[in-house]
């Protein structure tokens, strides 16, 4: 009796699965992977559907009130400003992408802009601690993670010095990301003034929802005078020496100018889901500030708030656009199968491709999953270089023109569930000092040959095929 109980209820919760898949289903080849995932495997398969596979862009029913939420802040803060300084660009494919971003975004591109690129931690962290040392306003960071360290000490320090100040200090840190953050630190900072929050926190009821679902951002904003982007965490890891991946390298800017508003608007609405506070009616957190620069800029938000892929989209353009080359830093590379295609097309068409990514990685599945996708890129015509240290930048630029520094990886995971900021710099000036640091990061790696490559072993390939089918999990 049981059994068929067991058994009714198995057929019951894949019919519910089929029907979503079939309706809502975002491709053919993952579509039937999910069939036969909750068929065979009964109940852990359903499960596994509900906290990875659906499309929730798709499924109302379970789109998250964090969702929906952050669609009626985007309505009611992202679209009263025109995309009017696009007449600015100097080329049509620039203008094709802020169009782009604009019409999936409703962040428009800004001029008279400050850039400066911070190439490592170390860097990152100085301009930081000197940006919060001369705060008179408020100070607001959010990053994917806080961990208790140097670094975190070092801040909390001058934010106890600038909460003597009268200076506001507010704090957004991912769950997920944070999760060696310290009560005791929380504490700590919660008791000299600072407001802090967890994002989509681990709540009874929500977990399986919101597990799947990130903020990946790293932002902070002083004043709205001067805000930091990239892909800089606060870690020690990138100050200090890692056992196996030495000290970590990444890419951060700091910006002045107007385009610090659009930063501080990604941050404005993820503390508005984080608290019910809503700060964008007063003007202290949403005036503009003129910059000694002539940088342009456009910030990309995404996330599955919007209703398109926004970065995936943002990844594909700059590839599809190039007609020249394209070079791609970035440490996660499990390209999805319309990212993975736009490059070997673009290689084939005579574009010249450059990845430059890290040998090995901190999760061995994401790292045997990036090199399967070596064999069928080489074969294309793209060159692929590795580096013995690790590199947490997330950088591409296209024809020594544009660039695109921030939050996201070349997978799955960012473009389809994670909360992410990148910054587009349409600026020759800016785009030369990143092409200067990859081409000297460059020449520390080593070139794959495409024969030594398919002369690896057996074991190797086993593995990264098993970490391909794993990959979208990551």
């Amino acid at each position: 009796m049981i059994y068929y109980i067991l058994l009714l209820v198995h057929l019951t919760l894949f019919g519910w699965a089929f029907y979503n898949i079939l309706y809502f289903g975002v491709k053919p080849s993952k579509s039937l992977s999910w069939i036969l995932i909750t068929f065979f495997f009964p109940f852990i398969g359903a499960f596994a559907f509900i906290l990875f596979g659906i499309n929730r862009r798709k499924i109302k029913y379970f789109e998250l009130k964090e969702t929906k939420k952050r669609k009626n802040y985007i309505k009611s803060n992202f679209n009263k400003k025109e995309n009017k300084n696009i007449t600015e660009l100097s080329s049509s494919k620039a203008t094709k992408i802020s169009n782009l971003i604009y019409n999936n975004t409703h962040i428009p591109l800004e001029l008279g802009n400050n850039v400066v690129l911070l190439k490592n931690g170390e860097d990152t962290f100085e301009a930081l601690f000197k940006a919060i040392k001369n705060a008179e306003k408020f100070i607001h960071l959010q990053y994917y993670i806080i961990e208790n360290g140097e670094i975190l000490s070092k801040i909390i320090e001058l934010l106890k010095e600038k909460r003597k100040q009268n200076v506001e200090v507010r704090i957004l840190y991912d769950s997920f990301g944070s999760y060696n953050l310290k009560k005791k630190t929380k504490q700590e900072l919660t008791d000299i003034g600072v407001e802090i929050y967890p994002e989509t926190p681990f709540k009874f009821g929500s977990f399986i929802f919101s597990l799947n679902f990130r903020n990946h951002r790293k932002i902070a904003v002083i004043d709205n005078k001067i805000g930091f982007t990239g892909g800089v965490n606060i870690s020690d890891e990138y100050i200090t020496e890692d056992t196996n991946l030495g000290i970590w390298q990444d890419t951060h800017i700091q910006v002045k100018g107007s385009a610090v508003t659009s930063i501080h608007k990604s941050f404005l609405k993820d503390f508005y889901y984080a608290t019910n506070k809503d700060l964008s009616n007063d003007k202290k957190y949403t005036e503009n500030f003129d910059a000694e620069g002539d940088t342009k800029i456009q910030i990309v938000s995404s996330g599955p708030d919007y209703d398109q892929s926004v970065v995936m989209q943002q990844y594909l353009s700059f590839i599809n656009l190039a007609e020249k080359s394209i070079c791609v830093l970035n440490p996660y590379f499990i390209p999805t199968f319309p990212i993975l295609e736009a490059f070997k097309i673009a290689a084939l068409s005579g574009v010249k491709v450059t990845l430059l990514l890290p040998k090995i990685t901190d999760s061995k599945i994401a790292t045997y999953g990036m090199y399967s996708y070596f064999e069928t890129l080489l074969k294309a015509g793209v060159e692929i270089y590795l580096r013995d240290d690790f590199s947490h930048s997330k950088v591409i630029f296209i024809d020594e023109e544009i660039a695109s520094v921030g939050s996201t990886n070349f997978d799955c995971r960012s473009f389809e569930h994670n909360y992410e900021l990148n910054a587009i710099i349409y600026d020759k000036k800016v785009t030369s000092e990143i092409i200067e640091e990859f081409k000297e990061r460059k020449e520390l790696a080593n070139k794959i040959d495409l024969e030594d490559f398919l002369n690896r072993s057996n074991k190797q390939k086993t593995l990264e095929r098993l970490a391909r089918f794993l990959s979208p999990l990551l």
